[in-house]
């Protein structure tokens, strides 16, 4: 396509799924070195978020443990129970627990230390109870429950009842920036898949990578075009939007070309799945092979599985989306000992919200409150992150109506907060204890800061 005019080059501009536009053209990075901050070590956060509400109920399953056993979980689901025989067994101490069938990767990464479990996750605003709950008592419950918008958004800021205009990512990296990227020639925070709120900071926004790596923008893809384009971005009528407008392409096709000349020679060997999870994080070990080029010293990326939100039909919907979760999350673990990252990677999932234990009229469940996630990395005890092999947490009871159930249906009030999981993740990642508060404001609320999963 020939851009003839300005007008014609924003059409294609924004049409453009190309890294140009979509690498963090509105962010706030400043002006960046070419050399990293000297901080300390690379560390990198790798987020896969379950979009939708995954069931955790068909995730993890207890076999035989102090407080309840496989016949428990079998009578609360109903027909969307999973086979015991198909189970992954995997152990917590004396208790027997057994992952999903299609889930080998992520069952053989715990039983081998890099991997751990934390149990019953959800958005708290204070230690809560099934009372409380029901107390009906709004100042002490997270705003809008069971919404899917309200729940993914107080996720990613780490706000229970309130706006933010940042995410916890985001502030993760605003308090880490000059210690650790200040001369980075490309964002520290880098979505493969849709990032919200949580890659947005004070001053950090998000570099949007399609799967693969950066492209320039659409009709700008040769030499002699993409100069054209920048001396069209020189055009200056005086109107300050036209030249904020300026600014953001230029710096985006800026982190694109960095990105791009960086990746020419990355290759990762790992056959990863062909999957759309597959092939965004092995994108993000592409890009982690370039950390040094880029000057990254702390980085953050974000990945997104979508179809969890299973009212009808589950097991037909969910199982192969979590085949699909182990098998890359197994890829992945791979790649980075082959790019020499795996002692310094910590990977976790979020969703905004786990689903009801018992099921609906429709083979499949409705929005529930806490689930359980997987934290996953190279073993303390190998020189990793990550004391794996584990649970953290209080796994909740299954019994309809029970001690942690909020209504009759397996509604489980959780017993550990989004604040404590992120925070833990926070203070490895370098976050001081002066900063801690700051980044997650109502981590105060809470008797225990540091989960010890990681460190």
């Amino acid at each position: 396509m020939l851009i003839r005019t300005r007008r014609d080059f924003m059409k294609v501009a924004l049409r453009s799924v190309g890294a140009a536009g979509a690498l963090g053209a509105l962010g706030k990075f400043g002006e960046m070195n070419a050399f990293a901050g000297s901080g300390g070590p690379y560390q990198a956060l790798v987020c896969i978020n379950l979009a939708g509400g995954n069931d955790g109920h068909n995730m993890v399953i207890p076999i035989a443990t102090a407080q309840q056993n496989y016949s428990l979980y079998q009578q609360a689901r109903q027909g969307l129970a999973q086979a015991q025989a198909g189970l992954r067994q995997i152990h917590n101490g004396n208790d027997v627990y057994g992952l999903h069938p299609l889930m080998p990767e992520i069952a053989a990464l715990y039983n081998n230390g890099n991997a751990a479990i934390v149990a019953n996750v959800g958005m708290l605003v204070q230690p809560t109870t099934k009372a409380i709950y029901q107390s009906n008592n709004q100042a002490l419950l997270p705003s809008q429950l069971f919404s899917h918008s309200d729940q993914s958004n107080q996720w990613q800021t780490a706000i229970p009842n309130g706006t933010a205009s940042t995410g916890w990512g985001g502030r993760v990296e605003d308090s880490l920036q000059s210690q650790f990227n200040s001369g980075a020639s490309f964002s520290p925070i880098t979505s493969t898949g849709g990032c919200g709120i949580f890659c947005t900071g004070a001053q950090t926004y998000a570099a949007t990578v399609p799967v693969g790596g950066a492209s320039l923008l659409v009709g700008a893809n040769t030499p002699s075009r993409l100069a054209a384009v920048q001396q069209l971005m020189t055009f200056d009528n005086g109107l300050k939007l036209v030249q904020a407008a300026n600014a953001t392409f230029n710096r985006g096709v800026g982190f694109s070309t960095a990105l791009n000349n960086a990746l020419a020679t990355a290759k990762v060997n790992t056959v990863f799945p062909a999957t759309l999870i597959g092939s965004q994080l092995q994108t993000v070990a592409r890009i982690m092979k370039v950390r040094g080029a880029l000057g990254i010293g702390r980085q953050i990326f974000f990945c997104q599985l979508g179809g969890f939100d299973t009212h009808g039909a589950q097991l037909g919907t969910q199982d192969p989306l979590l085949q699909q979760l182990s098998q890359a999350v197994g890829a992945f673990y791979q790649a980075l000992q082959e790019v020499g990252t795996d002692q310094n990677t910590v990977t976790f999932t979020t969703s905004e919200f786990g689903r009801t234990l018992q099921p609906n009229g429709n083979a499949g469940t409705d929005h529930a409150w806490g689930s359980h996630h997987f934290v996953i990395g190279t073993a303390q005890a190998a020189g990793g992150p990550v004391a794996g092999g584990k649970f953290y947490g209080q796994f909740p009871s299954l019994a309809l109506g029970g001690p942690d159930d909020a209504n009759t249906r397996g509604t489980l009030v959780p017993t550990t907060a989004v604040e404590q999981y992120a925070a833990t993740m926070g203070q490895w990642f370098g976050i001081s204890q002066a900063n801690l508060t700051t980044v997650f404001p109502y981590l105060g609320n809470f008797p225990v800061t540091n989960l010890g999963f990681v460190g």
